[in-house]
Parts: C-alpha cells; sequence; structure tokens
C-alpha cells in the first residue's frame, strides 16, 4: 500500500473520533515522522504506543485522546496484523502465568523501584484504583478503599487474615493497626517483600514472597487486591479453589480487580510488552464460571469511573516527582510510564472497556443474608 494511502485510512479513522491530525484541540495528534501512519494500521495498539515512546507524535491531553478513541470503537476497524496475532496467540494457547512464570511480573514490572513508586503513589503506597466518595485528596481516597474494604469484611480483632498480592502492605499495615488483625501477605516482588517488612514492623504481619497457589492453611478472611489480573484465564479455576480451600467455613473473601467488559483470553499487546508481561482482566462471566459451586457472590461493586482520577493523580506525582529520578529511568521510560498512566485514565473514562469491581464472596452464605457497604 501507498504511504499516502496509510494516512488517508488513519485520518478517516480518526475523524470518526473527533480527532484531527496536526490540528489546534489538546486532544489532536502532532505528528513528526511520516512512519506513523504505516506502523498504526498493521501494529494497531503496539503500534500506537511504541511509536509516542519514540516520538513519531504527540499531543497536549494524551488521556482525552485515548477516551476518543475507544467511545468511537476505533479499534475495531482495524485487524491486527499476523505478527502481533501470533503474539497473543499464546495467550490461547500456552499458560502464560503457570507456576514456573509466576515471578516474571514481580520482576519486570513491580522491582522496576521502589523509589518510583514511592514518588508516583500515596503516602501508603496503595497500587490500585482508590475510592473517592467524600475524599479530596489521593491519600483520603486510598485511606477510604482500606476501610472500606475492612468493613466489606467485616473485620474483628484477633482474626488471621491472608493478602494475596500484598504489595508493599498498604492494607496489611492499616488492618492491623485500625482492627487489630493478623495477616499474612505474600507477593511475587522481592523489592515489594523488603520494604514492606520495613513499613509494617513491629506489627503482627508476616511477609512472604510466594506464589499463590503455595499456600495451604487456613484464614478467618481472605483479601486479594489487584492481582488476579495476573492470574490468566487458564488459571482462575485454580485460583478460587485455594482461596477456598485457605478459607474457613464462615470466611469472606473480597476480591478487588479490573474487569472487562468483555470476555478476552489476551491483553493489549504494547500493555504486555511494556507493563504488565502476561497480564490479563477477567470478565464477570469468567470469574462467575470459575467460583461456580466454590462461593457464593454476595456482594459486587463497580467504582471503575474512580480509577480514571486515580491514574490521573499518579500522573501528576510521577511527572512533578521525575527530576528527583530520571536520571536512573531515563526519556523512553519516561514516555512510556506517562502513555501508561494517561492511556489507562482514558480507558476507565470511556467506561465501555475496563472496569473496576469489588466482590464480596463467601463458602455457605452469611446467615440471615450480607449487609453491602458503600
Amino acid at each position: 500500500m501507498e504511504p499516502q494511502k496509510y494516512k488517508s485510512i488513519v485520518r478517516r479513522l480518526l475523524s470518526l473520533a473527533g480527532i484531527e491530525i496536526n490540528g489546534s484541540n489538546p486532544w489532536d495528534i502532532q505528528v513528526h515522522d511520516k512512519r506513523f501512519y504505516k506502523r498504526v494500521i498493521t501494529q494497531v495498539e503496539l503500534g500506537l504506543g511504541e511509536s509516542y515512546m519514540e516520538k513519531w507524535w504527540d499531543v497536549e491531553n494524551l488521556d482525552d485522546m485515548i477516551y476518543k478513541i475507544i467511545i468511537t470503537n476505533l479499534s475495531d476497524e482495524v485487524k491486527h496484523n499476523y505478527k502481533v496475532a501470533l503474539q497473543l496467540a499464546g495467550f490461547w494457547l500456552i499458560n502464560m502465568q503457570s507456576r514456573r512464570r509466576a515471578f516474571i511480573i514481580g520482576e519486570r514490572h513491580y522491582d522496576l523501584g521502589n523509589d518510583l513508586f514511592r514518588n508516583m503513589l500515596d503516602k501508603r503506597m496503595n497500587y490500585s484504583c482508590a475510592y473517592w466518595k467524600d475524599a479530596t485528596t489521593l491519600d483520603e481516597a486510598q485511606e477510604n478503599k482500606l476501610e472500606l474494604i475492612c468493613k466489606k469484611l467485616y473485620l474483628e480483632p484477633g482474626m488471621k487474615v491472608l493478602d494475596i498480592g500484598c504489595g508493599w502492605g498498604a492494607f496489611d499495615k492499616y488492618a492491623a493497626e485500625k482492627y487489630g488483625v493478623e495477616v499474612v501477605g505474600i507477593t511475587v516482588s522481592k523489592e515489594q517483600v523488603t520494604l514492606a517488612k520495613e513499613l509494617c514492623k513491629g506489627l503482627p504481619v508476616e511477609f512472604r514472597l510466594q506464589d499463590y497457589r503455595d499456600v495451604n492453611e487456613k484464614f478467618d478472611r481472605i483479601v486479594s487486591v489487584g492481582m488476579i489480573e495476573h492470574v490468566g484465564h487458564k488459571n482462575y479455576r485454580e485460583y478460587f479453589k485455594v482461596a477456598e480451600r485457605c478459607l474457613n467455613s464462615d470466611g469472606l473473601f473480597l476480591l478487588h480487580t479490573i474487569g472487562n467488559f468483555r470476555s478476552v483470553k489476551s491483553i493489549n499487546a504494547w500493555t504486555h510488552k511494556y507493563i504488565f508481561p502476561n497480564g490479563m482482566l477477567p470478565s464477570v462471566a469468567q470469574l462467575a464460571k470459575a467460583v461456580e459451586g466454590l462461593f457464593i457472590i454476595e456482594d459486587l461493586h463497580n467504582f471503575g469511573a474512580d480509577y480514571d482520577k486515580t491514574l490521573m493523580e499518579w500522573h501528576k506525582n510521577f511527572n512533578n516527582s521525575w527530576n528527583e529520578i530520571q536520571d536512573k529511568y531515563g526519556e523512553q521510560f519516561f514516555r512510556m510510564w506517562n502513555y501508561f498512566l494517561l492511556s489507562s485514565a482514558g480507558a476507565f473514562r470511556a467506561r465501555n472497556t475496563n472496569q473496576l469491581w469489588q466482590i464480596v464472596l463467601s463458602k455457605t452464605g452469611v446467615a440471615g443474608g450480607y449487609v453491602p457497604v458503600r
């Protein structure tokens, strides 16, 4: 196809979303390299993200541009080429989140550096969606989220809690201090374990570098915040079998997860390559099938719109602190990370793709009925 033809196709597609090439609106794309047009048509999401990293294009408000692209469903207008299709086929054919591969995400993402996440996140280091009801700052919204989880779990002093995917121990510290519970947190990130132990020193909290499949003991409550996105469709059933095995008969399990509007078995190719290798967002249908016969769904709470605001706060923090860490990470990382944060914000803003759910599960049903907390 002639280069001009690619440009014409891109121009036509973007116009459907109200985006103009080299236009004057803050969401209009400014193209610096004409090779962009062929690349984005033939490689779709991967080509769009990589060409941004390589400075082939810019835009004043990247989050708004991505929002407009998503609500117009432009990606459905462009078919993936065979190279991208082959890469994504691995998610269908191979267990990309097997026990042998479980620590890849920790090494390639969560071990990037505690300095990066300390500068970007709230003071408690929550790396998941905040709850903005009655909150005006990120710190308040994240503490709201932790309190919401504790109340939904009906925590009481002396309970033993398992945190699957504990991060830097934000929930564990909060629950131990505020509710007097004992917590075991597991993660596949060495850096998270190191810092979490420091932050929770003196509290009844234990951190383990451990795959969830290797836990085999009983708990009164289980919580998992932003971790099942790394489990994969081939392992959802096993994940919930582990939770069922480890939860006492009268216990509660709270799952906090990004969710997909559709059932898929792969992830955005750019996100897989640069941000969350082997990640996958579950749908309600996939989760419901995986818990069938194991758990009763007591409550499902969707506050996905709050992730837009959370991501924009992370973006602001990251950029405000960039001078402190830029020598370690470099300019291409700066563009990559901004693309990650802003494109994710745009996706949550659109509301027709990414969701955010908190799901409360019980093994035998809460006597008299579970009372939802908002």
